[in-house]
């Protein structure tokens, strides 16, 4: 990042923690720490300002006289942090992340609970039960830590009942994959190391692994890796498959079979416009135009291989797209289309290679039309 100089930001996961560890304070003490500093995973210790707080207060139980038997304390407090994802482009930059204490059942931990703007688990496959909020497991421990921390100092017991929530992250959700994660409701709480890295891109590469999840744990023996939605819709047509047997690959082929390698599912369609499925063909497994190019010279050579005159796959090497190349071997009868699903094929079962996964390929133009196929190699 410093060789970049992109601004790295701070997950949900993060941002809950330290409102969190803000508003038991507030709690055990009626005052809110403002920066409030919280332990990262890997050690580093980032301080977060308040965006707002607030005091419940519980009344007092009177005694003769009117006089509080009991002095009045607050009921519950509610800190709230605003997400700062840096330089990366993330749909939660900017969202409000609330959290509000209260006091819980005596022995009972940490509770979590899913406020406003926060996601239900609503299917098996993830890594939280289904009926839980869709807090995940680093932020929760994230969230454990910074409670004993704030009672071991302020002299509280650790029992409470912590609910996040998100301004407006029903809305947000839907830009993202928690509808078809079966994650309904809003957004989840997300992060591994508190951390977000600008255009790593791992919240992506983590939704398909957790599709990948939700897939076989529904019984789902048949997957596809779709680079867009036009490519998603005619896997669906072509294959009749369910939305949660759908992953929503884009770019990144690689984070898909190497997930299956570990996690396999017995069949993988792979679709996907012409021009990226032959950087698959080509070898790259990032078919994003920054990481890898359309290899006009090995398309040309494939083409060869495919009957093409001399002349033919000179136009090919000088085309000016990759799906004008496709075009011109269409018109001369040449199947470049077939050669490219077949080479991508080979190149998805050289990642998938000692793993039970038959692999399928579709290659489209930009209106849908399916310009070539690789069908599953027989046994």
């Amino acid at each position: 990042m410093k060789s970049s100089g992109l601004r790295h930001g701070w997950t949900t996961g993060a941002c809950a923690t330290a409102a969190t560890k803000a508003a038991y304070t507030a709690l055990l003490t009626g005052e809110f720490p403002d920066p409030v500093a919280i332990t990262l995973p890997k050690g580093q210790q980032p301080a977060f300002a308040l965006a707002a707080e607030e005091l419940t207060a519980r009344a007092g139980v009177l005694a003769a006289g009117g006089r509080a038997a009991v002095p009045p304390r607050p009921a519950s407090a509610m800190a709230a942090v605003v997400k700062d994802a840096g330089d990366d482009p993330d749909v939660t930059h900017g969202a409000l992340i609330r959290s509000t204490v209260r006091a819980g059942e005596p022995g009972a931990g940490v509770v979590f609970r899913a406020g406003p703007g926060v996601g239900t688990v609503t299917k098996a496959g993830l890594p939280l039960p289904v009926g839980e909020p869709a807090i995940n497991p680093v932020p929760r421990q994230m969230i454990r830590d910074a409670v004993a921390e704030v009672a071991a100092a302020h002299g509280g017991s650790g029992d409470v009942v912590v609910e996040i929530s998100v301004d407006h992250g029903e809305e947000i959700a839907r830009s993202t994959w928690n509808p078809r994660l079966g994650i309904l409701g809003g957004l989840s709480i997300l992060g591994t190391t508190g951390i977000v890295v600008p255009y790593s891109c791992s919240a992506w590469i983590d939704s398909i692994r957790r599709g990948v999840d939700v897939a076989r744990a529904a019984g789902r023996t048949h997957v596809a890796g779709c680079t867009g939605s036009t490519s998603e819709k005619v896997a669906v047509a072509v294959h009749g498959l369910p939305e949660d047997a759908l992953l929503d690959m884009g770019d990144f082929a690689g984070a898909v079979l190497k997930y299956l390698k570990r996690h396999p599912v017995p069949r993988l369609t792979i679709a996907g416009g012409f021009a990226k499925l032959s950087k698959l063909a080509a070898g790259h497994l990032d078919l994003h135009s920054a990481r890898s190019q359309v290899d006009k010279g090995y398309l040309a050579e494939l083409a060869r291989r495919g009957g093409a005159d001399g002349a033919l796959a000179e136009a090919v090497a000088a085309a000016n797209t990759g799906l004008e190349a496709v075009q011109l071997c269409r018109a001369a009868g040449v199947p470049l289309g077939d050669l490219v699903a077949e080479a991508a094929r080979a190149t998805a079962l050289g990642v998938l290679v000692g793993s039970p996964v038959a692999v399928d390929v579709i290659c489209i133009d930009r209106a849908g039309t399916v310009v070539g196929r690789a069908e599953p190699l027989g046994p």
